[in-house]
């Protein structure tokens, strides 16, 4: 039998959450990511946040690690006064997300940043965001949808080539890039879309997009298909 690699997801912690006669504090992760791992063909697993010092011994039961979406990444992580239409911080989870970024690194393990993810990747290695951008969430709390294009010659397209519309739902954006850290998509007015490291880094990439909500299951198999090379390379 083929072993899958084993991916792990980042997840919010939240209070008051719901469910039957319950309302409990909970760690919370959208279907739509386990899904679209399993999907890929690898074995989801939730990484709730923890204290710093276990981010490199969680990296090492892990094939591979996806940064999910979620709430702002606090502005005094990059040096920035907080913006009016910032939300509030997620201190715990910036904590956490961020030592799991440096231990993925560290290992050269694939690492897939999604929205809020490749945000904080760019703010791992030293880059800045901007805090409010117009027209990438139009409804709130409905995805939209616009085009990317791909740089030519970059991990993401080789991955997927061409001119795409992906489903999107963000209010922030990459600013001054991370150390290392190339665009390999944008949209029409310029947003960086996605960002990798090169490829001697390792598979790194970042997408500003939401690929959970979507039927394309390119990004999250190579990752995947990266993650299952990493393993058959290990003893």
């Amino acid at each position: 039998m083929t072993v899958r690699p084993l991916i792990g997801v980042s997840t919010y912690l939240e209070s008051g959450a719901r469910w039957g006669v319950w309302e409990l504090d909970a760690a919370l992760l959208p279907a739509g990511y386990p899904r679209l791992v399993q999907r890929a063909g690898g074995l989801a697993c939730m990484l709730p946040p923890d204290v710093p010092e276990s981010a490199a011994e969680t990296v090492a039961r892990l094939d591979g690690l996806v940064i999910a979406g979620g709430p702002d990444v606090d502005p005094a992580r990059y040096g920035a006064e907080r913006e009016p239409r910032t939300g509030p911080p997620a201190v715990a989870r910036d904590t956490w997300e961020l030592a799991l970024i440096e231990a993925a690194l560290d290992a050269g393990m694939p690492v897939l940043g999604i929205c809020r993810g490749m945000q904080l990747l760019n703010v791992a290695l030293g880059g800045t965001l901007v805090q409010h951008l117009e027209g990438h969430a139009e409804v709130v709390g409905v995805f939209g949808g616009h085009p990317v294009k791909p740089v030519p010659g970059t991990l993401y397209a080789g991955i997927v080539p061409e001119e795409t519309t992906v489903p999107t739902y963000h209010h922030q954006a990459v600013d001054r890039l991370g150390a290392g850290l190339v665009p390999s998509a944008y949209a029409a007015d310029g947003t960086v879309e996605a960002v990798e490291l090169p490829a001697d880094r390792g598979w790194v990439l970042g997408v500003q997009w939401h690929p959970e909500m979507g039927e394309d299951l390119r990004v999250m198999s190579a990752l995947v298909t990266a993650a299952a090379r990493g393993m058959a390379g290990r003893p």
